[in-house]
């Protein structure tokens, strides 16, 4: 049974919305400012479970933490998916006119540049999270200071939202990965979906073949992802999502890839959240 989950973030974080949504909502959350605290709170067992963003539909993957779940040997046990909406607030009683600096993820204020180009005397500053900054904002009582965060932290804190969804690309979905240290316990009649890795021999048409058996064997590429391999110059592992209907289709093509790919690994196999 879950009963602890490690965010990055703060209350009123993204990351806290999943926890929210997948998880009952007593669950409770060890917040954490970097992902690789997540990951420190997951392996030393302070947590139950931990939430990691893998990709943005507008900004792509977030490499850094596929590579932290493939060095840890984490495992993918769920999935959810979240609309990114982005929004300025501040403390109540002030406008747009006020708001000297606005403080949020660098992410977050590449995503809503185009709104701030009206207000020219506004300045951006990078900042480590988006809702601790709605945080520091309440606790300080900082005037003309405002932050790109949710709803949610703007409710939580309690500052006065000064502009709603203003990211640039009004459909900013992200996909949140569910990360245990042991495998899923999904039902394997359940499991419709898998995250894989593995490193394909350099020579020509070896990732091409590879690919060609997830087809023979009836799975649904939805994603493939290179990543450097730090200790071999110009050689790469592939990280890989693939779908499919029948669970021993999947694992007729698994027992294939794990004799003809090197450092083959499944991160996890888990019910695809968008079906």
């Amino acid at each position: 049974m879950i009963k602890t989950v490690a965010i990055q973030g703060v209350k009123g974080s993204f990351h806290h919305i999943v926890s929210q949504q997948f998880f009952d909502k007593d669950v409770s959350n060890i917040e954490c400012l970097t992902f690789d605290e997540v990951v420190d709170s997951l392996i030393s067992e302070d947590c139950d479970a931990a939430i990691m963003a893998l990709e943005n539909s507008i900004a792509g993957s977030i490499i850094p933490n596929y590579a932290l779940i493939d060095k840890y040997n984490l495992h993918l046990v769920g999935e959810h998916y979240v609309d990114v909406q982005h929004n300025l607030m501040a403390l109540p009683g002030q406008s747009i006119e006020d708001i000297q600096e606005v403080y949020s993820h660098p992410m977050a204020l590449l995503q809503c540049k185009d709104f701030f180009k009206q207000y020219p005397h506004i300045k951006l500053v990078e900042d480590k999270d988006t809702a601790e900054v709605a945080q520091r904002i309440h606790e300080n009582e900082l005037k003309g200071i405002g932050a790109i965060a949710s709803v949610l932290a703007a409710e939580i804190f309690e500052l006065e939202i000064l502009g709603r969804s203003i990211q640039t690309i009004k459909h900013n979905e992200t996909r949140f990965a569910i990360v245990k240290r042991t495998n899923s316990e999904v039902p394997e009649n359940e499991i419709n979906k898998a995250s894989l890795k593995f490193e394909a021999d350099h020579k020509r048409g070896s990732l091409a073949t590879i690919l060609n058996v997830m087809s023979d064997c009836k799975l649904n590429l939805t994603k493939i992802q290179s990543l450097p391999i730090i200790e071999t110059p110009w050689k790469y592992a592939f990280f890989v999502d693939v779908t499919f209907g029948d669970y021993n289709d999947f694992k007729k093509a698994k027992s294939v890839i794990e004799i003809m790919g090197e450092g083959f690994k499944i991160l996890g196999e888990y019910k695809n959240a968008k079906l």
